[in-house]
């Protein structure tokens, strides 16, 4: 079996390395990490028990991934952390393990999460997330796929993130964002789709318009928040994408952010 593994690294005789993984120096790896084929872990990583990296990731030096909870209530049950395939974890990162109330924490497929970025315990993060510098999450955030949080940006426990969602640099999440949306501001609001995100992911002109027409009727009619769904549920909701956005606010349990203020 084919590693490369440096004469400084500490790595448990119980962990479990694929092929052609590269391990650098100083790194240290824990009982029952499994790293996937074609991995590199950089000089000085942490890879901690039962975390689970899947093939052709990056771990950069001095990232921590799989520590425990930073949970006041965690008392050392097994827990995970599990990553996906071709995802890069750059310098100094902090990603901890779930906690016993989901028991994992979760990053997708072909992610990238840049310098001190931090992913707390209970997290899901979806397939083709990128988290710039020093964004980081609170327990028990979902970041659905292809979501983008600008650099500095904290996101609230128990938010979520819709699909396709931008979110800008150095603002607050406190509420859900919605997915396709570009969000920005203090505090922040709804500022338009992300129409270059949309456009780049392939999304036609057409179900741009109906994503617009939806987002028209939420933010920018005279009907609250419940009356703009129930409208769209009776006239839209054959879109597959207006479906999306009808399932992600009715199961919204922080709400979702709000429009400009109108004076």
């Amino acid at each position: 079996m084919s590693r490369n593994i440096h004469p400084s690294a500490v790595v448990s005789a119980r962990a479990h390395l694929g092929e052609n993984v590269t391990i650098g120096p100083y790194v240290v790896i824990e009982d029952d990490a499994v790293i996937g084929d074609d991995s590199w872990i950089g000089p000085s990583a942490f890879i901690g028990e039962r975390t689970r990296i899947g093939r052709r990731c990056k771990i950069h030096n001095s990232a921590s991934v799989g520590s425990p909870p930073q949970d006041l209530k965690y008392r050392g049950e097994a827990t995970n952390l599990e990553i996906g395939d071709d995802t890069v974890v750059r310098e100094f990162a902090a990603l901890n393990r779930g906690t016993i109330e989901s028991g994992k924490t979760v990053i997708g497929s072909n992610c990238l999460l840049m310098a001190y970025t931090h992913v707390a315990h209970d997290c899901f993060v979806g397939n083709n997330v990128i988290m710039a510098n020093c964004a980081t999450l609170a327990g028990h955030v979902r970041l659905d796929d292809h979501v983008i949080i600008g650099g500095l940006t904290p996101v609230h426990q128990f938010c979520r993130v819709g699909e396709h969602a931008l979110v800008g640099g150095a603002f607050r999440v406190v509420k859900d964002v919605p997915p396709y949306v570009l969000a920005g501001q203090t505090p922040l609001v709804f500022e338009g789709l992300n129409l270059i995100g949309l456009r780049r992911r392939g999304f036609s002109r057409e179900t741009i318009d109906q994503i617009d027409l939806a987002y028209r009727i939420i933010y920018r009619s005279h009907l609250n928040v419940s009356q703009a769904v129930d409208q769209l549920r009776k006239e839209n909701s054959h879109i597959p994408e207006v479906g999306k956005i009808i399932d992600f606010i009715s199961s919204s349990k922080r709400g979702i952010i709000p429009g400009h203020s109108r004076s």
